[in-house]
């Protein structure tokens, strides 16, 4: 089987780190985003990933052979000139989908959850139409557009953008199965598969819809990272408790690379991811962050709700909070205090950051 991950955009909403890296390749929980999907998907028996990417492309394709070599599939890039929506990247990637005449995957890149590949699979046979998507139950309908449908078969009726009444509390989740006849809908051009392909094939009683299990978050923007880090955290706690770190001063789910280290008298949790190579000096306390590789956190520190991007310094007797994000190397000077601060790289930090805003 084949799948198509919409790589695509300038990954603004993640800056500053994506301003150093692809956002597919941003850590998430010690592992690049691409990768939790790359994985989940060959497992599923996927043998052929398509990546519809615009910027940054060379990185990203000198870390796809990597990858190839290492999970035993065949990985292709397929160049946007200009950016061509959800649905043109389809278009596109026309002769590779059309290799074969079985099914294929499409997702959005910034999704993480407990992939439901397989069960997909099942689903869109069973139902024997053109289309299949994930959609997941949310608290708030009226901020999404959401997804009305038959509970018994699936079978989507219409979508309805911010219901102000409640019609359903179902949105669309970013993970598709389509037969490739979807393609004679799509043309070569900047298309929305959300807004102009999909309510077509409602109508015409061709897209179905499976609920997922488990949690769900679109990880696009920093606020969101961390929230989907710590649903992520909680789901290994319950499925694979060994991978992480017990022992004195680690409170709750901590997932520590093997290469940390961690000094004397710190306090590590709960919700707390740490890179490689990171050191955490003594008498820190460190809570819902992520800290990413080759970082390090000097003595008595006091960080919550944090990003600190890939060999970034954090002063002695530093205070971060409220979603403060570090681009790569950047310094923050001894006691500081940063409050929601969105720093870019190779910036140095001499004074505090009260209120929040961005550091140019």
């Amino acid at each position: 089987m084949k799948a198509l991950i919409l790589v695509g955009g300038y990954g603004t909403r993640l800056r500053p780190l994506t301003l150093s890296t692809p956002k597919p390749l941003v850590e998430f929980c010690n592992k690049p985003i691409l990768l939790h999907q790359l994985e989940a998907l060959r497992q599923a028996g996927v043998d052929h990933v398509i990546l519809a990417v615009s910027y940054m492309s060379e990185v990203l394709e000198g870390a796809m052979r990597e990858q190839e070599q290492r999970l035993g599939i065949r990985i292709s890039l397929s160049h946007e000139k200009e950016p061509l929506g959800t649905a043109g990247p389809l278009a596109l990637a026309r002769e590779l989908l059309t290799e074969s005449s079985e099914p294929f995957f499409v997702l959005n890149s910034d999704v993480i959850c407990d992939f439901p590949f397989t069960d997909m699979v099942r689903f869109h046979k069973h139902h024997g139409k053109e289309g299949s998507i994930v959609v997941t139950k949310v608290e708030e309908p009226s901020k999404y557009g959401v997804v009305v449908c038959e509970a018994e078969t699936g079978r989507i009726h219409r979508f309805v953008e911010k219901p102000q009444v409640f019609v359903s509390n179902k949105i669309n989740a970013g993970m598709y199965i389509f037969n490739p006849s979807i393609l004679h809908r799509i043309q070569l051009r900047p298309t929305s598969i959300e807004k102009e392909i999909f309510p077509v094939m409602a109508q015409d009683a061709e897209l179905y819809a499976m609920e997922l299990q488990g949690f769900w978050m679109d990880i696009g923007q920093p606020k969101d990272f961390l929230t989907g880090m710590c649903m992520f955290l909680q789901s290994l706690r319950v499925q694979h408790p060994e991978r992480l770190h017990m022992g004195p001063g680690f409170v709750g789910n901590v997932l520590v690379d093997p290469s940390a280290q961690i000094g004397e008298n710190c306090t590590i949790g709960p919700n707390v991811t740490i890179g490689a190579g990171v050191v955490v000096e003594d008498g820190v306390r460190i809570k819902r962050c992520t800290i990413l590789k080759g970082s390090r956190i000097r003595s008595h520190s006091w960080l919550e709700s944090c990003i600190v991007g890939w060999l970034s310094s954090v002063g002695q007797w530093v205070r971060m909070e409220n979603v403060t994000v570090l681009g790569e190397d950047v310094i923050v000077n001894d006691e500081l205090y940063l409050n929601g601060a969105n720093v870019l790289p190779h910036k140095s930090i001499a004074e505090s950051v009260p209120e929040p805003r961005i550091i140019m």
